[in-house]
């Protein structure tokens, strides 16, 4: 176990990092930052340049790999770190000096167990993309396909593990604090975030999420996902279908190859709709990097270290909540708030519909351009406190993709309004699985599995109630209160006086 000081030395060695960056300007100013935190914020910057304008990215970025990851899961909480901070956190996007090419295909050669020139006939030795955990080389394998190769960096697993244990052992010493900060829950995000990592960090499950996420987008036939080839895919390297399409980055491109970019972003919204509402299974880390056109006006997505699930009743929830605001019942929105928890009962449902009101009605009817998704996230956040709302890690990656998509979709189609084009998918899909047809179809499925079970039913009734045994049944006997007297020799008594009376009333009947 890592000792406190240890634990110490990383977070001054981290805070004067960001320090030069003027990222702790911010927590020096906070009322709510607990006065040992911003003194020691305070030292941090002794000496250093700091810049007027914070820059939380690149400090992340020079920290290391995990500090990365954090900055991208923080990039969903404004309302720790602020709006300013968690839109330059955006801009993350693990870009990393590559591993050379030595080293990665040692890393290939162990993962294997055999050199990996028996799966691939070349391995394009310049990788296409290095970030903080993998970087993806293009390669051919022996019968002729085009592949995207992930490796694992060595000794990333190393690297993370302690980073993680410092920001657990950071957050549970914030918490301790209580008050606002406790309400933000900091152990919980980092708890969240080592899951995340988790999944990251072992490639057969990244295969295994594309390979879900693909038979559940089988109704999106323009959203697609590259194949895996399970036979060349480990825990550290990840062999998927090469995707030879363009960048949704790259609009000029997209423009000039006679793209319908109106069209693209109304399937990205629509895939992650599917996804985050239908299915309950959504790619999360949904950025420009990780998104490419193809011919016929088709999206495919890379890269499923990130997936988020919600069960079907928080999906309900979701889809009222978001419909509600496209309609702008409030009031609808604001009891489900309460009936999921998400609200303390001492508050009034009145009250914050009001606060969801002066959220809500500004966006409706307006452009991306002028008010977004991100501006209304916002706005959510900043009335949590009034309602003393604590986090629900459940949603931090749903916020986190759906302010992704926003970003994306804007840059495709600066005219687009999301609530207009998720209005008809939501419609929809409150009406079949919460309408009337709804409703009789989960009774008769309810009632038929009910069925169902009355056969085990009455066998463990059976177990518990066997039948009477083959002997006829004994006659009923009078109850005969038992005295006891005494213990030891007076015991022996009795059962002597007893023995005796019996013998001589036997031998009276019997004569």
């Amino acid at each position: 176990m890592t000792a406190p000081a240890t634990h110490v030395w990383r977070l001054l060695k981290w805070g004067r990092i960001l320090a030069r960056h003027g990222a702790l300007s911010g927590i020096e100013r906070d009322q709510n930052t607990p006065l040992p935190i911003r003194r020691l914020a305070r030292i941090a910057r002794i000496g250093a340049r700091v810049p007027a304008v914070p820059r939380y990215a690149d400090a992340l970025q020079a920290i290391g790999p995990a500090a990365i990851k954090l900055g991208q899961t923080l990039a969903t909480r404004p309302d720790i770190v602020g709006e300013a901070a968690s839109n330059d956190l955006m801009r993350l996007q693990d870009a990393l000096p590559p591993v050379p090419y030595e080293t990665i295909h040692a890393a290939m050669t162990r993962a294997f167990g055999r050199d990996p020139a028996e799966l691939f006939a070349s391995i394009d030795p310049v990788p296409v993309g290095a970030a903080s955990i993998a970087q993806v080389h293009r390669g051919v394998t022996t019968d002729g396909r085009t592949v995207a190769i992930k490796v694992l960096r060595p000794g990333v697993e190393v690297d993370f593990a302690r980073a993680i244990e410092t920001y657990q052992w950071a957050a549970a010493q914030v918490e301790g604090y209580g008050g606002e900060l406790a309400r933000l829950r900091p152990r919980l995000v980092i708890e969240t975030f080592k899951r995340w990592t988790a999944r990251e960090l072992d490639l057969r499950r990244e295969a295994a999420s594309a390979s879900e996420l693909a038979d559940a987008m089988t109704a999106e036939p323009d959203f697609l996902v590259p194949k895996i080839d399970w036979q060349r895919t480990t825990g550290k390297v990840l062999t998927l279908e090469w995707i030879d399409g363009i960048k949704l980055s790259n609009r000029p491109a997209l423009v000039a190859a006679g793209y319908d970019l109106p069209l693209l972003a109304n399937t990205l919204v629509h895939a992650f709709l599917r996804q985050a509402i239908a299915e309950g299974f959504f790619h999360a880390d949904m950025h420009q990097g990780n998104l490419f056109a193809l011919p016929g006006n088709k999206i495919a997505a890379i890269d499923f270290g990130i997936m988020g699930r919600i069960d079907r009743r928080a999906r309900v929830w979701l889809a009222e909540i978001l419909y509600g605001l496209i309609t702008g019942n409030y009031k609808r929105v604001a009891e489900i708030h309460f009936e999921a928890g998400y609200v303390p009962p001492h508050h009034s449902v009145a009250e914050f519909a009001t606060a969801l009101r002066a959220v809500g009605e500004p966006m409706r009817g307006m452009s991306v351009k002028d008010m977004s998704i991100g501006m209304m996230l916002d706005g959510l956040f900043n009335i949590t406190r009034d309602f003393d709302m604590q986090t629900q890690p459940h949603l931090l990656l749903l916020q986190k993709t759906m302010v992704m998509v926003e970003g994306v979709a804007t840059s495709l189609d600066p005219e687009i309004n999301l609530w207009d084009a998720a209005s008809p998918f939501v419609r929809e899909w409150i009406r079949t699985e919460l309408g009337p047809e709804a409703a009789v179809a989960d009774r008769l499925v309810a009632d038929f599995r009910t069925l169902a079970r009355l056969p085990d039913l009455i066998r463990n009734i059976e177990r518990r109630f066997p039948n009477p045994p083959g002997a006829p049944p004994e006659p009923p006997l009078r109850e005969i209160e038992v005295v006891r007297i005494g213990g030891g020799w007076r015991y022996a008594l009795v059962a002597v006086l007893s023995a005796g009376a019996s013998l001589g009333l036997g031998w009276m009947l019997w004569g």
